[in-house]
C-alpha cells in the first residue's frame, strides 16, 4: 500500500494553486493516468482522498504526453508518479462494463515512473 500522508486538498485543482498548497514535508502521490487517443490526466492521492489536476476553466487538465506532465510538476518538487490505465469497455466486441478499479489497485499495479526532462 502507497502511504498517503501528504495533507487533503480540494477534488480539484490548477497547477498554480498545487504550486500553493504543496507541503514540501508531504508530497502527494502522483498517479498518471493514460487514456485512449495519447491523453493522459494527472491525479494526486492524499490523506483526503484525491484531486485531479485541472486548466483555468475548471476542466480537466488533458496532458499529450508524460514529458509535459514531467515540465508542469518537476519544478513543484514532484519528481515520480505512477503510470495508471484508464478502465476499458468496448462495445464495438461486446465486453461489458465491468466494476471500476478502486485507486488503491490503480496505483498498486500501476509502473512507477520518474519526472525528468532534459533541455
Amino acid at each position: 500500500m502507497i502511504p498517503l500522508d501528504a495533507p487533503a486538498l480540494p477534488a480539484r485543482l490548477t497547477l498554480d494553486a498545487l504550486a500553493e498548497r504543496l507541503d514540501p514535508g508531504a508530497l502527494p502521490t502522483v498517479e498518471v493516468q493514460s487514456l485512449d487517443m495519447g491523453y493522459y490526466l494527472v491525479r494526486l492521492h492524499h490523506a483526503g482522498g484525491d484531486t485531479l489536476l485541472v486548466n483555468e476553466d475548471g476542466e480537466t487538465r488533458r496532458f499529450t504526453g508524460t514529458q509535459w506532465i514531467s515540465r508542469a510538476l518537476a519544478p513543484l518538487g514532484l519528481t515520480h508518479g505512477i503510470l495508471t490505465w484508464a478502465d476499458v469497455t468496448d462495445e464495438m466486441v461486446g465486453l461489458p462494463e465491468g466494476p471500476a478499479v478502486e485507486p488503491a489497485a490503480r496505483l498498486a499495479h500501476g509502473t512507477r515512473i520518474a519526472f525528468m526532462t532534459q533541455g
